[in-house]
């Protein structure tokens, strides 16, 4: 039997409301996070699972507070009943792997792209299925403030167990992607001193003792480190693409791949260097996904930013789009419950039916490798093919009085365009020149996120500017 776990000091433990996010928990270390609340987020996590007598697999990335916080999560979860399995150092999408292929419940200690100074946890059910604000976390969140405040009372002891599930994990894509034919290429790899710099040697390399494939790869930043010394895990900010697109072209290499912190995203670079959009690595996976399944009904998951190139693929070949809100719960949860081949987003994630649902940077990595290493050509005139139209890219800006800001933009355009309210207000204007413009708000700062894609550069700009002018009306 466990011990009990007396309430935590108030003055020392942290503050849920501010960490327990729309879809992840995720705060300052020793402030807002702290090892007592983690604590607390275990019990609840396995009371609100009912995990009493039932494995939850724990993994944790790079950083110098994650093993402490997996450890503090495990013991409020074994205090409950639950059986830790622990995972140790691994990928968030390893962390998915375990959780699919054992059917339980998961918890990976990672802050993704953030800054050092930050940690937090994503929480599956089993399955590796995503829990939102809604569906779940809300409730973990309300059962933890009790616990700080109360102590937490054991439950008959599930014990605790260990696990290594990177040559499994390793063998399972390949699988999943033949590279074994493709003509030989040299890739250029940034880590960005995050969990890639373990996920890719043992499956594109021979670290997990798998066959040679006809792949070179050129290490950037592989030593995992959670201060990020070279530059942050975070590639959709282009500063932190420099060194890899100056390396690329340095090596002649085909093209380069980046990871962010706890690499479940991916965002590829050219042989010259330029940035890959994301969208258009959507619709090369669409389509070898769409291929792979052989179902001429199969579904696609887009997000509403991503560019209508993908919809005008997946329509193309007989497949059927659905369009989502962002954020990576929706999307899991349409994935399920539509049986979509694939799903993708902006923001460079990217989903899969035989992956539970479940993103994965690298299994996205593997197709682009497998497009590029069947044609004889570069990188750069695939990715001009798949991006035919011209996107602003996301430009925030601070509004105080976001229903002011909507009415000003329904005012300019609503009469000319199509106007829907799935996530934000998308405006859709048809004809040659046609165009659509998103603005989201933030869920935490007072931004309004501005998206805009059109038939050309010049109607891109003209709606860009003019939105922002209107966004930004005093």
């Amino acid at each position: 039997m466990t011990t009990p776990i007396p309430a935590a000091d108030p003055a020392a433990s942290g503050d849920l409301n501010a960490i327990v996010k729309n879809y992840d928990v995720r705060g300052l270390v020793g402030e807002t996070m702290t090892e007592p609340l983690v604590t607390a987020l275990g019990a609840a996590t396995a009371d609100e699972l009912g995990l009493a007598g039932a494995e939850i697999v724990i993994g944790h990335d790079m950083r110098d507070s994650s093993p402490g916080f997996a450890a503090a999560f495990a013991r409020g979860a074994r205090t409950r009943g639950a059986h830790p399995v622990m995972l140790g150092l691994c990928s968030t999408d390893m962390n998915y792997y375990a959780s699919g292929v054992r059917n339980a419940a998961a918890a990976m200690f990672t802050a993704s792209h953030n800054p050092a100074a930050y940690n937090g946890i994503k929480i599956s059910r089993a399955g590796a299925q995503g829990i939102s604000f809604d569906t779940g976390l809300s409730a973990i969140r309300d059962r933890a403030a009790v616990y700080l405040h109360e102590g937490i009372e054991p439950l008959e002891d599930a014990g605790e167990s260990t696990l290594d599930v990177l040559s499994d994990y390793a063998q399972y894509l390949r699988s999943l992607v033949d590279l074994s034919a493709i003509r030989p290429l040299k890739i250029v790899v940034d880590a960005g001193n995050g969990m890639g710099g373990l996920t890719v040697p043992a499956v594109l390399g021979r670290e997990a003792g798998l066959p040679k494939l006809p792949i070179e790869i050129v290490p950037m930043y592989f030593e995992p480190d959670g201060n990020f010394p070279n530059h942050e895990a975070n590639p959709l900010d282009p500063k932190n693409l420099v060194d890899l697109q100056q390396r690329v072209v340095a090596e002649d290499a085909d093209l380069g791949l980046a990871f962010d912190g706890d690499a479940d995203r991916c965002f590829v670079v050219d042989e010259r260097g330029g940035a890959v959009s994301p969208s258009a690595v959507c619709a090369i996976v669409a389509a070898r996904e769409i291929a792979r399944a052989g179902d001429e009904d199969a579904y696609i998951i887009h997000n509403l930013l991503t560019s209508r190139h993908v919809v005008e693929t997946i329509e193309q070949l007989g497949a059927n789009p659905v369009r989502t809100r962002v954020g990576h719960s929706l999307i899991k949860a349409e994935m399920a419950r539509t049986g979509a081949v694939f799903g993708g987003e902006h923001s460079a994630h990217y989903y899969f039916r035989d992956f539970w649902g479940a993103d994965n940077g690298l299994l996205a990595a593997m197709h682009v490798l497998a497009e590029v290493g069947s044609a004889s050509r570069r990188v750069s005139e695939i990715a001009a093919e798949q991006t035919p139209y011209v996107a602003s890219g996301e430009i925030n800006s601070v509004v105080e009085d976001v229903p002011a800001a909507y009415e000003r933009l329904v005012s300019a355009w609503g009469a000319d365009t199509s106007v829907d309210e799935l996530d934000g207000l998308t405006f859709s204007f048809g004809g040659r020149e046609w165009w659509w413009a998103n603005v989201r708000p933030s869920n935490t700062e007072p931004l309004l996120r501005l998206n805009v894609e059109a038939a050309d550069a010049e109607t891109m700009a003209r709606v860009r500017d003019a939105a922002l002018a209107l966004i930004r009306q005093d």
